[in-house]
């Protein structure tokens, strides 16, 4: 593929990461308060999807094991929203499957081994090291909104989420700039403004609380 495909492929994938935050924001903004919508959770499958696309094809590790890391929590809050079955059975299938293909696909490409992705990747050990302790800590956010959400029963984004995505995405946006990155770099700085919203929204709701 050429460098302006898959550019495009990893806006199409942020494209869908900033949609799922709007449609959360303003539906919090209606409620007063945070609230998950399963589409949310739906955008973010399929947001997933793509962007590990992009860093396979961007040889990209950094990438690569962020959404990996992530990928099945999307999948536990829409069981936990009662979502998941309503979704075609087939899609469903093809969301599970299609990662696990796509992995043993390149496994056999030359130009994505394990030796590429880490070592001749063209990234710089500490610009690596960013990029993962960045991926990480974005990663983090829903692990924590997992354990949450697994504690009370229900698909919630409680305030250490937001705080979390605002560390992440600082430092991704750090990343982004030393890679030269346009997809990384736009889609987190999008984000950041809705991440302050809600932090504003669950402040107000646990002091009113």
């Amino acid at each position: 593929m050429s460098s302006w495909q898959i550019f495009t492929l990893g806006f199409a994938a942020q494209l869908l990461f900033t949609g799922r935050f709007l449609f959360q924001w303003i539906a919090s903004e209606k409620a007063k308060k945070v609230v998950t919508p399963s589409l949310f959770w739906k955008l973010s499958l399929l947001g997933s999807f793509l962007l590990f696309l992009y860093g396979v094809l961007r040889n990209d590790p950094a990438i690569i094991f962020g959404q990996v890391l992530i990928f099945g929590i999307y999948i536990r809050n829409l069981q936990l929203q009662g979502e998941w079955k309503k979704i075609s059975r087939h899609f469903r299938f093809l969301i599970l499957v299609l990662p696990i293909i796509t992995i043993i696909f390149f496994s056999f490409s030359r130009n994505h081994t394990s030796e590429v992705l880490f070592f001749r990747n063209n990234i710089s050990n500490w610009l690596l090291i960013l990029g993962f302790i960045g991926q990480i800590t974005f990663a983090l956010r829903f692990v924590v909104q997992w354990l949450y959400s697994e504690k009370v029963k229900i698909s919630i984004l409680p305030l250490p989420f937001w705080i979390l995505s605002i560390t992440g995405s600082v430092l991704i946006l750090i990343y982004a700039v030393f890679r030269k990155d346009p997809v990384l770099f736009i889609g987190h700085l999008a984000g950041i403004f809705i991440y302050i919203r809600n932090i504003n929204l669950s402040r107000h709701n646990y002091a009113s609380g």
